[in-house]
Order: C-alpha cells, then sequence, then structure tokens
C-alpha cells in the first residue's frame, strides 16, 4: 500500500508526543519559574503566561499569523507592560517551554527507531517556544538523530497548515513528494497542510477524512501494517 513511499515527515503533538500543553487554570507555573530563580512573584508569573498563552491560543488558528507567527519574546513585550531584564525574559520562556512540552512513552520511542529503518525521517512541528527543550529531550531519549531533516515553527514562525514548512522539509531532504508521506492526527493542520503541499498524508490518532491515505487508531498501528 506504501510501497512507493521512502520517506515519512512525522508530525510530533499527539502523534508520537503525548500530555503537551499544560496550561490549564489550576496550572502553578511559578513551580518551576522560582526553581529556575525567577524573581517575579507567584501571582505575577502565573498572569504573565496564562496571558502569553491565551495571545498565542487566540492567533494560532487565524490565517493572518500562518506565515508570521509571534514568538513568545514579542509576545511579552506586546502584552506585558513593564521591562524584563533579559535573563529574566529567558526564564518566563523556559518556563512555558516546560509547560507547552509533553512526554513520548518508551513504546513509541521504539516505533521510530523501526521506522527509521525503512523510511528517511523527519519532523514537522508546531510549537511556540524555541526548540532548545525539545531537540534536548530528543537526545536524552536518543532520537534525535533519527531525524535528517525538521522543521520548528518556532524558528521561521510558519505554521501548519501552511504547506512551507512541509516544502521545507522537502527541500532539506532533496526527495521527491511522491515519495514522501505526512503523519499527523490533525485534519486541519497535517491533512491540511500536507494537501496545500501536494504530499500524501495518514491520520492517526483517532481522525478520520475520505482524503487521507490511511486512517490509523495510533502511529504504533501504522507501523504494524507497514511491517505486516
Amino acid at each position: 500500500m506504501y510501497s512507493n513511499k521512502s520517506v515519512l515527515l512525522l508530525d510530533m503533538n499527539s502523534t508520537f508526543m503525548f500530555g503537551e500543553d499544560n496550561f490549564g487554570s489550576s496550572e502553578d507555573f511559578s513551580k518551576y519559574y522560582h526553581k529556575i530563580g525567577g524573581i517575579l512573584s507567584t501571582e505575577e508569573i502565573n498572569r504573565i503566561i496564562r496571558a502569553v498563552y491565551s495571545y498565542l491560543d487566540e492567533r494560532y488558528p487565524d490565517e493572518n499569523f500562518r506565515h508570521t507567527f509571534p514568538t513568545i519574546e514579542v509576545v511579552l513585550k506586546t502584552i506585558v507592560n513593564q521591562e524584563f531584564p533579559e535573563e529574566e525574559v529567558s526564564k518566563v520562556v523556559n518556563t512555558f517551554a516546560q509547560h507547552e512540552i509533553g512526554c513520548i512513552p518508551s513504546e513509541y520511542i521504539e516505533v521510530l527507531h523501526t521506522l527509521s529503518k525503512n523510511f528517511k525521517l523527519a519532523v514537522v512541528i508546531d510549537i511556540w517556544a524555541p526548540k532548545i527543550t525539545w531537540v534536548r529531550l530528543f537526545e536524552k531519549l536518543g532520537i534525535n538523530e533519527l531525524f535528517s531533516a525538521s522543521s520548528f515553527s518556532s524558528d521561521h514562525g510558519m505554521v501548519k497548515p501552511s504547506p512551507k514548512p512541509f516544502e521545507l522539509v522537502i527541500e532539506q531532504l532533496d526527495v521527491n513528494k511522491d515519495q514522501s508521506l505526512v503523519i499527523g492526527d490533525s485534519i486541519r493542520r497535517d491533512l491540511g497542510g500536507a494537501q496545500a503541499a501536494g504530499i500524501d498524508c495518514v491520520l492517526v490518532g483517532g481522525s478520520q477524512h475520505s482524503n487521507a491515505v490511511g486512517c490509523y487508531e495510533n502511529l504504533l498501528k501504522f507501523s504494524a501494517v507497514l511491517r505486516s
């Protein structure tokens, strides 16, 4: 079924990373922030992180920000009426990242290694904080070297369903689109972006759409089909 494919462009959140985006009303962002030496009060840092998240969350689906999605640093300057020293901005951004990042279960680490034996892997990832926190996790888990190319939206401000992040990775890999397959959980962002870029897409995580070339319960089930 996928015999003509040699490249997989993987989404991350809810595809092989789970439990991300911990920004609920009960979250106390000050715990991590004060642990790394932040000087703002509990009330201030909680208010600021929630305001930054709300600002970005409102703009994420907006087509006007599809290719100019703002960084956390820019948002801080926009919505906070006070000047922070550079090291304090870094601590706020780091705190945001720690609540944005999820975890990668061991079975998904294993399946990425399995897929890498038969496919060239790349990632097309939408995140709001700088990528360093995710790259360090990938390195710690031994999966960073599995990815031959990557697109992190916080590097360039382009978010899915723009086709440009997919095209950027295809260009990095120097492969043809018909060799490639996008794997993601979102109909709007992953399937929509893949279609706009002219690349086939498989949906995982329970999403269903007739325009996808396959729909699977999760990445593990997709990998099992490839091996069968």
